[in-house]
């Protein structure tokens, strides 16, 4: 027994620090990227770097920015794609991700339903019909009376084609039945500025990038396109209190990863995400742009986007938007 004894400390010892080896380091214990699928500066980039940086300290590792804009976040999502599911990689995805491309592209190279790790939902951006100060219409009873009165001679504009501002007006034209040109811009700056200046008569605009033109009365808003008014403009109607029910629509945000991502890291992004929501700074933005906050599990940021799709899938299909 003597014998064992030195024997078994021997090999206890040179276990030991194999062991110990092998245990994986506590997550994150690198820097993670935060793809961002649009241009720096924009309501999207503006609010991942707020929640980055009010992540940071407490998750204990940079969150870097990496703006990859371009083909209906497509281009953002290919980056995802190739990345390894370790989590040190993630995304913000809105509409175009997640509701909107599977049904807009005939040959999508992934399906939102199973090629993403569903992290958490941020929460939305409210969308508000805006027209240029001097346009007839008072309010929405008034503006689809004027527009029935002047067929295809009303424009509009949007974004680009795709962005939840172009759907948020598709789907007004459907129940309100009505018919308006759509003129698609690259970007909100430059459709904002040509609704400022009379060039196109109206929009959907989202509170991020149009409530200061809107407080500033460079624009008219007519309703806001929630089941609720905005907290941020509590004289604006709803569309339902206008009379039209189902126009609900808004700028949806929420964080995924690369299928297969590690639950204790999907479950650490999301629980840094909802303190993130809470920190003050945070408050403040999400109360100066309108932001309504959703949080909750990875579980139901996954129903609640797979609905969603659903919806919109309707939606696109009776406006026979392609965008290929």
């Amino acid at each position: 027994m003597k014998r064992l004894i030195p024997l078994m400390a021997a090999a206890l010892a040179l276990a030991s620090p194999f062991a110990s080896a092998q245990q994986p380091a506590a997550y994150p214990s690198q820097p993670v990227r935060w793809i961002v699928p649009y241009v720096a500066g924009g309501g999207t980039d503006n609010l991942a770097r707020s929640l980055a940086e009010a992540m940071q300290p407490s998750l204990g590792q940079p969150l870097i920015i990496d703006n990859r804009p371009g083909a209906s976040t497509n281009i953002g999502v290919s980056v995802l794609m190739q990345a390894k599911p370790d989590g040190y990689t993630i995304m913000q995805a809105e509409n175009a991700a997640l509701l909107f491309n599977e049904h807009m592209f005939a040959k999508l190279p992934y399906k939102p339903a199973s090629d993403f790790s569903y992290i958490g939902a941020i929460g939305r951006f409210p969308v508000a019909l805006v027209v240029h100060p001097d346009f007839p219409a008072k309010n929405v009873a008034e503006f689809a009376r004027y527009v029935k009165a002047n067929p295809e001679k009303v424009s509009y504009a949007s974004p680009g084609n795709g962005s939840p501002h172009h759907m948020a007006m598709e789907l007004f034209k459907q129940k309100a039945g009505l018919s308006i040109t759509h003129v698609p811009y690259k970007g909100a700056a430059p459709a904002m500025t040509d609704v400022m200046g009379g060039q196109v008569p109206t929009m959907m605009l989202d509170l991020a990038s149009g409530l200061p033109i809107i407080k500033a009365g460079k624009v008219r808003v007519l309703a806001i396109a929630l089941p609720q008014r905005a907290g941020a403009l509590p004289e604006v109607p709803t569309f339902v209190e206008a009379g039209f029910s189902d126009v609900n629509a808004y700028a949806f945000h929420g964080l995924i990863g690369p299928a297969g991502m590690p639950p204790e890291a999907v479950a650490r992004i999301n629980n840094e995400l909802h303190k993130a929501m809470k920190a003050p700074k945070v408050v403040e933005l999400f109360s100066k742009f309108g932001f309504e906050a959703l949080p909750g599990t990875p579980q139901e940021f996954y129903k609640l986007s797979r609905a969603e799709s659903e919806r919109w899938g309707r939606i696109i299909a009776a406006a026979g938007v392609k965008l290929d």
